[in-house]
This record gives C-alpha cells, sequence and structure tokens, in this order.
C-alpha cells in the first residue's frame, strides 16, 4: 500500500498500516490459490476415484469440494487473526508453520491423484497432519480463535489419513505396493 504525502512523494506502509480487509482477502486469495493448484492435479480426481475400492464409509465425490471450500475459508481466516496479533518470532514461526503445511496440502493431491502414488501420499498426509496440528496449536496459543478454525481441518485431515492408508492398500494396482 502506497501514501501520498504532501510534497508528492510515495512511500510504502509499515505492514501495520495495511487495511486489514486487504489483508483478510490476500490471506483468502493464497489458501485458494492452493487449493487451486490441488485442483489441476485432481482434474481427473472423480473419474479416479470412482474406479477405486473403497470403504463403505468413504463420502462420496461430491462431498470433497463443498468440505474443502470451508476448510480453505477457515484457514485463511485463521491465519488472518494471527497475522493481525503483535509481531514476533511466535506470530512468525506460526505463520510459517501455516505455510508449510498449506505447501504439503497441495502437494497431497499430486502424489494421490496425478502421480498416483500411495505409500508416498500416507506418508505424506501424516506430515501434514502433524503440520496442522503444530500449527494449530501456535495459532492456539495467539489467538484461541484462529485455533478454533483450524480443529475441523485437523478433524479432516485426520480422517482423510486413515482413508488415504485404506483407499491405498486396497487398491495396488492403481496407487502402488510401496515406494517405488
Amino acid at each position: 500500500m502506497v501514501t501520498r504525502h504532501s510534497a508528492g512523494s510515495f512511500t510504502h506502509c509499515r505492514a501495520t498500516e495495511v487495511r486489514p480487509g486487504l489483508v483478510l482477502v490476500g490471506w483468502l486469495a493464497l489458501c485458494f490459490a492452493a487449493a487451486g493448484v490441488g485442483a489441476v492435479a485432481s482434474r481427473d480426481a472423480p473419474t479416479f476415484y470412482a474406479q477405486l475400492s473403497r470403504p463403505s464409509w468413504a463420502p462420496p465425490a461430491w462431498v470433497f469440494g463443498p468440505v474443502w471450500t470451508l476448510l480453505y475459508t477457515a484457514m485463511g481466516v485463521a491465519a488472518w487473526l494471527v497475522w493481525r496479533g503483535p509481531a514476533g518470532t511466535p506470530r512468525a514461526t506460526a505463520l510459517a508453520l501455516f505455510l508449510v503445511q498449506l505447501a504439503l496440502n497441495t502437494l497431497w493431491s499430486w502424489l494421490f491423484f496425478k502421480w498416483r502414488l500411495g505409500a508416498w501420499s500416507f506418508v505424506e498426509v501424516v506430515s501434514l497432519w502433524a503440520f496442522i496440528a503444530a500449527t494449530l496449536a501456535a495459532f492456539g496459543r495467539l489467538n484461541p480463535l484462529a485455533g478454533a478454525l483450524l480443529a475441523p481441518y485437523l478433524a479432516w485431515v485426520s480422517f482423510a489419513s486413515v482413508l488415504t492408508y485404506t483407499i491405498w492398500r486396497s487398491n495396488p494396482d492403481l496407487l502402488g505396493r510401496g515406494f517405488s
């Protein structure tokens, strides 16, 4: 953001002077950009998902879009709430954890749907779970609401971890038997 001074020169504002609503849009845009990168890998996901042997408790393909839309929205709001807090190492660490988990979130779609690497997808989703848990804890210490907003995300990825493992083990011809 720039401001105009009476002398006609422009300067950049400090982060604390940026409009909070604009930053909220930025965090949401970042989350949905990550979703978009994952969606590129998931272009054929409904067809592939239909081919898989799935447990009876696996949700239908149409459930994933609305769930992820809500989760990405909550993630963006949570990051914004933490960003609004006092600057310092705890906030920087929490937001760094958030960015790592967001990258891991995106990577899972590539591993599972595009590259069809079941074992790596499972290892990755467990790593994602650990980073979400760490992010939730870090956010919760800084802003309890921000931590609470990540709780459904952690619950969904807990479920997704079990589902990933179950589908991988039930579909060795489509998702591989191991780490080869």
